[in-house]
C-alpha cells in the first residue's frame, strides 16, 4: 500500500507508536537496525539518519564512515510482539552518502536496479519463497541447545508434530503485519517446519524474506526455543532449503518459462556463491532433495529447477538449491539478470531430465554438470564470472570470499 510521509507521522500520532525501527541489511542480508522517537521522524524522511557505516560487514572504513538512511514509507510495519502500549513499527530503508548519492552497497538499491532493468525490456518478475528452519530447545540459560523441539516427520500431526502451535503464531503475527503465508507444515528433520508465501513483486518479496526470518526467531525466543535458518544444522538430517519460485509477464508473445529456466542453468554455477554464501552451504548439497546436478524437469524434485504442476497465475519456475543464509536482495537481483542474460544472448533450453537423479546410476549422472562441490569453488567461479562482476561491485564479491 502506498503512504506518504504525513500519512507516516500521523499514524504514528493516531497509533501512540513510541518507537520507529529504520531497518536495512549489511552485504550478507543480515537485517540491522537503528530505533529513533517519534520527534526524529520528520528528519528522518527530510535529511535521513546518519549511522556508523564502518562497523557493518561490507560497508566500508573509518575513513568515510558516515551512511544515511532514508525510510519507505511504503514499508511500515507494526511489530506484533512488542508492547501494544508504546507500540513500535518497522520501516525498510534506503541508503546514501552525505551528499545523496545512492550507497554503492545497498543491497536493496541493487535489487530495484536489476527490477529497473527488467522494466526497461518490458518483464515483471514475481518471487514467492519456501522457507524451512529447525526448531531447537533452549537451555536453563536461554541459550540454544542441538536438541530438536520434536522428533515428528514429513507433514506429521500433532501430538508428534510439537511445532504446529508455533507456526500457528508465526502466521498469525505475520498476517498482523500484512504478510500473508501459503502454507506451513513439519517438514522431514526432527523439529524442522516451513512456511511458504505466495508471490509478489521482487522488493516486496525480498523484504518479507528477511522480516520472515526476524518474526519466526522471535516467537521462538517468546516459547523458549531457537529457531536455526543454517543451511545443515544438523550433519545426519535434511538441510534448510530456500526455494524460490520464480514468474515472469509481459505484453509480448514469447515463452518466458523456457527462458526462465535456461537463463538460470545458465548462470547457477557462477551464481551460487550468492545463493549458498556459508561453508556449511555445500553439505546440504545432494542430500535429502537438496539438488546437486544442473538439471530441469517438470514436477521433478530431484532436479535443480523445477516446474511444479500448476495453473494459470500459479505457473512458476522453482529453484531448489538456495539456502536461507541468502542475501534474498542479492539471490532475487541475480536470478534476474540471468534471465534477462538468457533472453539477450538465446540461451537454449536444455532437454528436460526426466528421471530421478538420486537413483540413476553413474553413466547416467555423468551427462549432467555439478553444483560446485564446496565453498573454495563456488568463490573460484564467482570471482572469475564476467557476469557477476557486470552485476555485483568487487567489494561485495570479494568480502564473500574472505569472509
Amino acid at each position: 500500500m502506498k503512504y506518504s510521509q504525513q500519512e507516516i507521522i500521523q499514524y504514528v500520532q493516531e497509533e501512540d507508536v513510541k518507537f520507529i525501527r529504520l531497518a536495512f541489511c549489511d552485504v550478507f542480508g543480515k537485517q540491522k537496525n537503528i530505533s529513533i522517537m517519534p520527534d526524529e521522524l520528520q528528519r528522518a524522511f527530510s535529511y535521513g539518519i546518519a549511522i556508523d557505516a564502518s562497523a557493518i560487514d561490507g560497508f566500508g572504513d573509518e575513513t568515510h564512515s558516515d551512511l544515511f538512511l532514508h525510510p519507505e514509507p511504503d514499508t511500515l510495519m507494526p511489530l506484533p510482539w512488542r508492547p501494544e502500549e508504546g507500540s513500535v513499527v518497522r520501516m525498510f530503508c534506503h541508503i546514501t552518502h552525505q551528499d545523496g548519492t545512492p550507497f554503492e552497497y545497498d543491497s536493496r538499491a541493487l535489487l530495484e536496479k536489476a527490477i529497473k532493468a527488467a522494466s526497461e525490456e518490458g518483464l515483471q518478475f514475481s518471487f514467492g519463497t519456501e522457507q524451512e528452519f529447525y526448531l531447537f530447545r533452549s537451555d536453563d540459560f536461554g541459550e540454544p541447545t542441538m536438541i530438536p523441539y520434536d522428533h515428528a516427520g514429513y507433514m506429521d500431526i500433532a501430538p508428534e508434530d510439537k511445532g504446529e502451535n508455533i507456526r500457528r503464531e508465526i502466521c498469525l503475527t505475520l498476517e498482523q503485519m500484512g504478510i500473508h503465508p501459503e502454507s506451513s507444515h513439519h517438514e522431514q528433520g526432527p523439529g524442522q517446519n516451513e512456511i511458504d508465501f505466495r508471490y509478489s513483486d521482487p522488493m516486496t518479496a525480498a523484504d518479507n524474506a528477511l522480516t520472515f526470518q526476524t518474526v519466526v526467531k522471535a516467537v521462538a525466543l517468546r516459547n523458549g526455543l531457537c529457531a536455526d535458518f543454517s543451511p545443515k544444522p544438523l550433519r545426519d538430517q535434511p538441510g534448510n532449503g530456500f526455494h524460490i519460485n520464480i514468474s515472469v509477464k509481459s505484453d509480448r508473445e514469447f515463452n518466458y518459462m523456457d527462458a526462465v529456466i535456461a537463463g538460470i542453468l545458465d548462470k547457477i554455477s557462477e551464481m551460487t556463491l550468492f545463493l549458498n554464501p556459508l561453508e556449511n552451504s555445500y553439505e546440504r548439497f545432494g542430500q535429502n532433495k537438496a539438488p546437486l546436478y544442473i538439471s530441469w524437469s517438470k514436477e521433478n524434485r530431484s532436479q535443480l529447477v523445477r516446474v511444479p504442476a500448476a495453473l494459470g497465475e500459479y505457473q512458476r519456475v522453482e529453484l531448489r538449491s538456495p539456502d536461507p543464509s541468502t542475501n534474498t536482495y542479492l539471490a532475487f537481483a541475480l536470478i534476474i539478470y540471468a534471465v534477462l542474460d538468457g533472453i539477450r544472448n538465446k540461451t537454449e533450453l536444455p532437454a528436460p531430465a526426466d528421471i530421478n537423479l538420486y537413483r540413476a546410476d553413474k553413466d547416467t549422472l555423468a551427462r549432467f554438470g555439478q553444483l560446485p562441490k564446496d565453498f573454495k569453488t563456488a568463490c573460484f567461479l564467482a570471482a572469475n564470472s564476467s557476469f557477476i562482476k557486470k552485476y555485483i561491485p568487487d567489494a561485495i564479491l570479494n568480502i564473500y570470499c574472505k569472509q
